[in-house]
């Protein structure tokens, strides 16, 4: 978050309730979980690392606002973070250990993934919801779409798991 934070304030210095409206509505429902004090949290940290500057705005109708800036050292970070090509390697999940730890005799792992299966269609139809309730924010849509295409990638591989351990039996790793 703190180089997409960045970013935003490179296309536009900003104060921080502003940046965290911007955020917001960038990433449509999926930014629901980002709270205020994650951002001025991040904007100190920015500060701090001298990738912004930060400047009092006196207002006369309001109380003053702190607006951040971009520094020249914060512009090439930003640079640098858009040119890179990267794609988060996945670490095994909680749910991966506990498939392993079935698939040696502690459960039935066929079990495992059907209760996993149920709450990925959970998940899944909250996203679709989420979907259709916001039909015209283009890129909170495509957001969306590769949220619902990960979903239904994970429910397809836990139709491989359950081929796997019905061809090999349940128990057998």
């Amino acid at each position: 978050m703190l180089d997409a934070m960045l970013a935003f304030l490179a296309k536009e210095p900003c104060h921080g309730y502003e940046l965290w409206s911007r955020l917001q509505t960038s990433l449509g429902p999926l930014g629901g979980g980002l709270n205020t004090g994650q951002v001025y949290m991040t904007l100190r940290r920015l500060e701090r690392a001298e990738l912004v500057e930060a400047a009092t705005v006196e207002r006369d109708d309001a109380l003053d606002r702190k607006v951040y800036t971009v520094t020249p050292k914060g512009r090439a970070r930003v640079q640098v973070w858009l040119s890179a090509v990267t794609w988060d390697k996945q670490p095994a999940t909680e749910f991966h250990l506990k498939l392993v730890a079935a698939a040696g005799g502690l459960a039935d792992p066929i079990a495992l993934i059907d209760a996993q299966r149920a709450e990925l269609i959970r998940r899944l139809a909250d996203a679709q919801r989420t979907a259709l309730a916001h039909p015209g924010d283009a890129t909170p849509a495509l957001l969306l779409a590769g949220v619902i295409l990960r979903l239904e990638a994970d429910l397809e591989w836990l139709d491989l798991c359950v081929r796997h351990w019905q061809r090999s039996g349940a128990t057998e790793a």
